[in-house]
């Protein structure tokens, strides 16, 4: 219960509530209003019915028992009515048109009315506001008339005459409501708004080890509970981190003892099998130990790409950029690599031109490079019988590129070990901020080392 308390949820529904409250309260002031006038309206009822037909039958009655048309009769017949309507006024015109008397008359009455005046004066007012009451003096007209005039407003219902009073007051205690309960909102949304852009910005910050950074949690409420599990998340997302550091200096660990422990014992096996090739064998034997000495190159070459391998990833293979003429390079790497592929009987193209700019780059990276690439094309390519290595240069860039006519990367190869050799050349041509592109299908296999201008 506690939690439902502290909730978002309940603290909008008493924002809710709070604002049916105050039209609550509203509501109340205009009945207590409407009741009000509804209580003086009764009473006034309770001394002399304020029901129009009834007024006009009274003062005809009245008027007819009037006996003499005396100012002094008059001034008291309108003073009786007076105290019953106070908003009422009252003139009277004697038999020759003559305006006698006249109390509480709004505007300018005539002194004289003229039998047309009067029938005009009739039509105007019939139907009309005020409601007007035209009575003769004693029942003749020798007499003259009296006129009774009350506002028709005072006959509205209490609500209207209430709404029509306080109008205006009503209207803006109602504007005022709206718009407190309307601000309220306001502000109840943009603080959870302006909390959740809070959470999204630490999801986004990161610490030194490119992890979000924790939140403080400040109310606990759905939001609230949200950042607790954002936390909770960073502290797991630590220990997942921490755990996968450490098993990853476990492995290179292991990878290393593993390649020291392996070259001990291929050192003896390459000695032994040197001891044995100085016998005198027989031809299946010398091919025996053609395969065997083949073969330990090969693990050699592997133990090597594992260990560089495993240097890269935890970024601590050494490197040391120098201006370095590749094209120099290339010549030297592929003259000391041409005995092996001629042993092989590959076609070598070697087109070199020379680069107007030197290239930032280590020369053991680069020579580890360019051996991966070409003991690659050694291994897996040798279907084709053809390597091609060139140089190309745009305005964009300069590259070295390498042909050959293999089955291509999607074709296996009788030999085994080629992808942590490009996994190397990625890792390294990267390290040097170059660029490489590489394109392989059936005919054969292009890679090429990029420079960009």
């Amino acid at each position: 219960m506690k939690r439902f308390f502290q909730s978002l949820q309940a603290k909008y529904m008493v924002l809710i509530l709070v604002a049916l409250f105050l039209f609550q309260a509203a509501y109340l002031l205009v009945a207590m209003l409407a009741m009000g006038f509804e209580e003086d309206i009764s009473g006034e009822k309770s001394k002399n019915d304020s029901d129009p037909n009834q007024i006009e039958e009274k003062w005809h009655a009245d008027a007819e028992e009037l006996e003499s048309a005396s100012k002094e009769t008059i001034r008291n017949h309108f003073s009786e009515w007076k105290k019953k309507y106070p908003n009422a006024s009252m003139f009277w015109v004697d038999g020759k048109g003559t305006l006698m008397e006249q109390l509480d008359v709004k505007g300018n009455l005539p002194a004289n009315w003229t039998p047309a005046f009067t029938a005009k004066f009739i039509k105007e007012r019939y139907g009309g506001d005020p409601f007007t009451v035209i009575s003769f003096i004693g029942g003749d007209e020798k007499n003259g008339f009296i006129v009774l005039e009350i506002p028709r407003d005072l006959f509205l219902p209490p609500m209207v005459q209430v709404t029509e009073k306080y109008g205006i007051l009503l209207g803006a205690g109602l504007f005022l409501i709206i718009s407190l309960f309307i601000i309220v909102s306001f502000l109840f949304f943009r603080g959870i708004r302006k909390r959740l852009l809070h959470l999204q910005e630490a999801m986004e910050r990161r610490d030194i080890d490119n992890l979000p950074i924790k939140i403080d949690v400040q109310k606990i409420d759905e939001i609230g509970q949200l950042e607790q599990k954002f936390n909770e998340m960073i502290l797991e997302l630590k220990e997942s981190k921490q755990r996968e550091q450490e098993e990853e200096q476990l492995r290179r660990e292991l990878i290393a003892n593993l390649s020291h422990d392996l070259r001990t014992p291929l050192t003896k096996i390459n000695a032994q099998t040197y001891s044995i090739a100085k016998e005198n064998l027989s031809p299946e034997g010398k091919q025996a130990i053609k395969a065997l000495e083949t073969s330990i190159v090969n693990i050699d070459r592997l133990i090597e790409n594992l260990m560089s391998y495993t240097l890269l990833m935890a970024s601590k293979h050494r490197q040391e950029l120098i201006e370095l003429d590749v094209v120099r390079f290339v010549r030297e790497s592929m003259a000391s690599w041409y005995p092996a592929f001629e042993k092989e009987g590959f076609e070598v193209i070697i087109e070199l031109e020379p680069f107007e700019e030197k290239w930032q780059a280590d020369p053991m990276w680069m020579g580890r490079i360019f051996d991966n690439i070409l003991q690659n094309v050694l291994r897996h390519a040798k279907d084709g019988l053809y390597l091609e290595v060139a140089t190309e240069s745009t305005d964009e860039y300069d590259a070295i590129v390498f042909i050959d006519h293999g089955k291509g990367l999607k074709n296996r190869s009788v030999e085994k070990g080629a992808g942590i050799g490009l996994s190397i050349v990625d890792m390294m041509v990267r390290g040097m901020k170059l660029e490489w592109g590489i394109e392989s299908g059936e005919e054969g296999t292009m890679i090429k080392i990029l420079r960009i201008h």
